[in-house]
């Protein structure tokens, strides 16, 4: 079974008695029910799981329920002989979006204390959006992922003691043995093979077969389209066609969204297209990066609203739309082809993983930089730049950011697939795979 970090959240989540209702969002296929499921039946008498969305296809037995009574009925009728109370009996809402006002009832059932409650959903920020009475103070939304590249390092054998001591290794800003980086490097590209979904990275554990991990990453894309053009009648086409275009969008020079593409019109404004980019972003598929021209801690506080760039939410899935089954241009590091769409896609989803809002630098006269997120421990903004070749030491638009004295920058790091860590003026030079460790983590100690 795969080791996930979300596991120890769940652990503690439990074990701390929040006085809350847990809602976990996160994409379809990333593992979310199976997690909770393993998890919460070890730590509870009498687990209940309830699928709405296979409720809502068949049966539709919670369809009409909207209170109290009506719930508790219709969960005494299908589980009246597990129900005992709340320190024993846990009950497993999967799929709550598709019932919304559910939604609403956590907060009576959360105040009803008759039975502990966990929910999840693959499109809660949407439905929570749309849900006139948002259970606020009664619930506690946490965000899955699908693995990060720590998780699939644990899942490929290596142990927590060496990925600590690569951890320290990058506090005190060294690299690691040469023997333990190349190692670290085939893991690396792998992980772009495989990306972060529990069953691809299953498949390729069981038995190395590329194509049938690559017909699992094949179908959840679909399923995503298809789930896209389900949202919304007026929507649908629009939605799926910016999910289509996100690796055209990532291969052309700027790789960020143009608007014209959408429909193919002319004089469409980013703003037409707002809806249909918060679905993509709000049902995880796909994370959002948004421009920034004259950054300034917190960079929320700089968002250009007009430019964002999409990526997909899983490496493994760009791979495989992008090369199929040819697996030499990621682990052959094939000279003819330009893996930097690649190397960003996998830097934006350990971001984005680790809690970190994603931004990037656009500014014309200066150029772009691929990332750009928050320092909370100096209060300053980082600029990353993401290579995949030989000329990592060429990077002029980040020459001219960190060396600008009005944006007060203290550091820029610069990810390649160099061993050696270096640092040149403001700028330090990291292995790829350092990236795990950057963490969205302030200081919360005070000094004495």
């Amino acid at each position: 079974m795969l080791e996930r970090k979300f596991s120890y959240f769940l652990e503690n989540f439990f074990s701390a008695q929040q006085n809350k209702i847990l809602l976990v969002n996160g994409a379809r296929q990333i593992g979310k029910s199976f997690i909770i499921r393993y998890v919460c039946s070890k730590l509870f008498k009498n687990y209940i799981e309830i699928d709405l969305r296979a409720d809502s296809e068949k049966d539709r037995l919670f369809a009409q329920v909207t209170g109290l009574d009506s719930f508790y009925m219709q969960l005494s009728a299908l589980f009246g002989n597990r129900l005992g109370t709340k320190s024993d009996t846990l009950i497993f809402l999967d799929e709550i979006q598709v019932y919304p006002q559910l939604l609403t009832l956590l907060k009576f059932l959360n105040q009803d204390q008759r039975y502990t409650f966990i929910a999840s959903g693959s499109q809660l920020g949407i439905a929570l959006s749309q849900t006139p009475s948002v259970p606020l103070g009664s619930v506690m939304i946490k965000q899955m992922y699908p693995l990060d590249m720590e998780e699939f390092f644990w899942a490929m054998g290596v142990g927590k003691d060496v990925i600590d001591l690569a951890r320290r290794q990058f506090n005190n800003d060294e690299p690691i043995t040469e023997p333990l980086h190349n190692h670290f490097m085939r893991l690396f590209r792998y992980y772009l093979l495989t990306g972060g979904l529990p069953d691809a990275v299953n498949k390729f554990l069981e038995d190395k077969n590329i194509q049938m991990m690559r017909d699992i990453q094949n179908d959840v894309h679909t399923l995503y389209g298809i789930d896209a053009s389900q949202y919304d009648r007026h929507q649908k086409l629009k939605i799926r066609r910016v999910y289509d275009l996100i690796p055209s969008n990532l291969e052309s020079r700027k790789k960020r969204v143009i608007v014209s593409k959408i429909e193919n019109k002319q004089g469409k404004q980013f703003s037409d297209y707002e809806d249909e980019f918060d679905y993509l972003v709000q049902s995880g598929i796909a994370l959002q990066v948004d421009a920034i021209s004259n950054p300034r801690f917190p960079l929320l506080q700089s968002v250009k609203k007009n430019l964002l760039k999409l990526y997909l939410n899983d490496v493994g899935i760009l791979t495989s739309l992008l090369y199929q089954y040819n697996i030499k241009a990621i682990l052959d590091d094939e000279l003819s082809l330009n893996l930097g769409t690649v190397y960003e896609s996998v830097v934006a989803q350990e971001l984005n993983a680790h809690g970190f809002h994603l931004y990037y630098y656009d500014n014309k006269k200066c150029g772009e930089v691929d990332f750009l997120i928050d320092d909370f421990d100096s209060l300053s903004v980082v600029p990353i730049e993401v290579k995949s070749g030989k000329d990592y030491y060429v990077h002029s638009a980040l020459n001219m950011f960190v060396n600008n004295d009005e944006y007060g920058i203290k550091k820029g790091i610069v990810f390649s697939n160099t061993r050696e860590t270096k640092t040149k003026g403001k700028i330090s030079y990291l292995p790829i795979y350092y990236v795990m460790f950057i963490e969205h983590k302030p200081k919360l100690s005070l000094p004495i």
